[in-house]
């Protein structure tokens, strides 16, 4: 007999945006992707995984400092905001659940993307980097403006993400995947 799908209850299942489901108990904190029976691997992020999991930590810096968010909730720039930026730009790739309702998840909310972590990865990186090209296209110093146009035509997105990866030692089993 199939599971109920009652939101934040025991028996949860989240919708996929493949089609497939998956119990959101499945779903644990150290979990950043999984193999799907649709042939996909899907990323999983949750609410409580810090934002350096995609970015440097000096740059989460400056995004909270220059972003000013409207929530209550989450006051701070963070994973949350991150995942939202992506709902926005790949509203059919994207699903989320709140779990906060059961206790054994361990977050608040979880998202499941058509993409694997390490695409995933990119597409964050990338979402940021327009984000900051927009905010310098508003700064009256044209030579900013230039100098930034110029870096980012140097910057590749996809060595980044290798190199971040990297550098933070990261695998398949680590927690920041």
């Amino acid at each position: 007999m199939a599971q109920p799908r009652v939101p934040g209850g025991r028996g949860e299942e989240i919708d996929l945006p493949c089609g497939e489901t998956k119990r959101v108990r499945s779903l644990d904190l150290g979990l950043r992707e999984f193999d799907c029976p649709c042939g996909d691997t899907h990323a999983v992020v949750m609410d409580v995984h810090p934002p350096d999991r995609f970015l440097p930590e000096f740059l989460v810096d400056v995004l909270r400092e220059a972003i000013e968010t409207t929530s209550e909730d989450m006051p701070e720039f963070g994973t949350p905001h991150l995942m939202g930026i992506v709902l926005e730009e790949f509203p059919r790739a994207v699903v989320s659940a709140d779990v906060s309702d059961d206790g054994d998840v361990g977050a608040g909310i979880v998202w499941v993307t058509d993409f694997d972590s390490r695409r995933l990865h990119e597409i964050i990186v990338e979402l940021v980097v327009e984000l900051m090209e927009h905010a310098v296209s508003h700064a009256e110093d044209d030579s900013a403006v230039s100098d930034f146009e110029t870096k980012m035509l140097d910057f590749d997105v996809s060595e980044f993400v290798e190199q971040y990866r990297a550098e933070r030692d990261l695998s398949e089993d680590d927690v920041y995947a």
